[in-house]
């Protein structure tokens, strides 16, 4: 590749959205998210800076559209070096008594078997040099949290056998943490939260891309 291509997935709000304004220029960013405003917004950022970008307004959740978009990047550019994976739905709290039907499909499809299907799918276009980045978010066993806590859960415990797979051959996996923040997620937990007391997903996609020597 003779520019170096970073994919993300859930990059039209939140953090999604800081890391890819993060790392443009140096990155091409091919930006997925379904809110096509979201994304509009972040190609200006991007392009004030000097940078650029190809928006996938796209819905993660459907393979035959990821694998449009795999085999587009592929086409045009032969890979990519870094794949950040920020997309998440967020289902209100509620007890495991009264989840939400609909909220609990939505949390499977887009937290869990989403990410089954681009592993697989985005392997091929790492290959052995490049980086794929998760961020987890453990609410594991928390009450009230049945729906994004499993479902975050299992997606970090996949991302964790690809980690270990892939620790002698590559691509790289990367596991992150970040601290609590004011985005839309966030706020569908914790609406009435003091808002001051969050970090903002800017100044956490900067600290978290130079612990990963990104920036």
């Amino acid at each position: 590749m003779s520019e170096k291509i970073a994919l993300v997935t859930g990059a039209s709000r939140g953090l999604g959205f800081a890391l890819a304004e993060a790392l443009a220029p140096e990155y091409h960013i091919v930006a997925v998210g379904r809110t096509v405003g979201g994304l509009e917004d972040l190609d200006d950022r991007i392009k004030a800076k000097g940078g650029a970008a190809t928006l996938a307004p796209m819905d993660i959740t459907k393979p035959e559209a990821m694998a449009q978009l795999c085999r587009s990047v592929w086409d045009r550019w032969g890979g990519i070096a870094l794949w950040l994976h920020t997309a998440v739905h967020a289902a209100p709290l509620a007890p495991a008594n009264h989840l939400d039907q609909k909220d609990w499909a939505k949390s499977i499809a887009t937290n869990l078997t989403a990410t089954g299907v681009l592993i697989p799918y985005i392997t091929p276009l790492l290959g052995a040099e490049g980086r794929a980045v998760f961020f987890e978010d453990d609410h594991s066993g928390q009450k009230f949290y049945g729906h994004y806590g499993t479902t975050k859960g299992a997606q970090i415990a996949l991302a964790r056998s690809w980690q270990a797979e892939t620790g002698k051959t590559g691509p790289k996996v990367d596991i992150v943490s970040p601290k609590p923040m004011h985005t839309t997620t966030r706020v569908v937990f914790h609406p009435g939260e003091d808002k001051t007391v969050l970090a903002s997903p800017y100044a956490e996609a900067s600290r978290l891309l130079a612990d990963l020597d990104l920036t």
